[in-house]
């Protein structure tokens, strides 16, 4: 009896030794401007909602395994929402993007513009893309302009740290599209 002691604590601490660790991450936001001039007055934007598909709504990073296979990772998962992230990182980039203009999540008054934007695609893929898809929608004095997005960019190195900060790169592209959009409005 005493022979198979040692057997079992071996099996016991591999067994531990082998359960991976779960990775959490979190979008960085981006320090970038854009040439607003000081001299044009800019209503708030009023960031109502970021929607993403049921593929990309739980907690784990995807990953594209192939041109119909999608994996969504057990032990590589956003520290919030995905949805939410979005959304944060928009509202932190489009203020740093648009310096004065008051960029929000939370509804401010009645003469705003509002931005609307649907993530189709946040994902990484097979062949060392990244690809960041989807459209938005930018209401300003009743007009609407809607703007579809698609960048498919090279992620320099493996591993899912590499892929956040690429797919972060390409939430940065479309936020660089927003921002544009607002200020040719004005």
């Amino acid at each position: 009896m005493m022979k198979w002691i040692p057997v079992a604590l071996v099996l016991v601490l591999s067994a531990c030794s082998g359960t991976p660790q779960t990775v959490y991450y979190q979008l960085a936001a981006a320090g970038s401007s854009v040439a607003a001039s000081s001299q044009n007055v800019f209503r708030p934007v009023w960031v109502e909602h970021v929607s993403v598909p049921d593929y990309l709504a739980g907690n784990g990073v995807v990953y594209q395994s192939n041109d119909v296979q999608f994996v969504i990772a057990a032990n590589n998962q956003w520290a919030s929402p995905l949805d939410q992230q979005l959304q944060q990182t928009l509202v932190s980039n489009l203020s740093a993007a648009l310096p004065g203009v008051l960029v929000s999540s939370t509804l401010m008054g009645e003469q705003h513009d509002t931005l609307n934007v649907s993530v189709m695609g946040f994902h990484g893929r097979y062949d060392g893309h990244v690809v960041v898809s989807g459209a938005w929608t930018l209401e300003h004095d009743g007009k609407l302009t809607r703007q579809p997005f698609a960048f498919d960019l090279a992620q320099n190195e493996d591993g899912y740290d590499a892929l956040v900060i690429t797919l972060a790169k390409g939430w940065q592209q479309v936020v660089g599209q927003v921002a544009n959009a607002v200020i040719h409005q004005h």
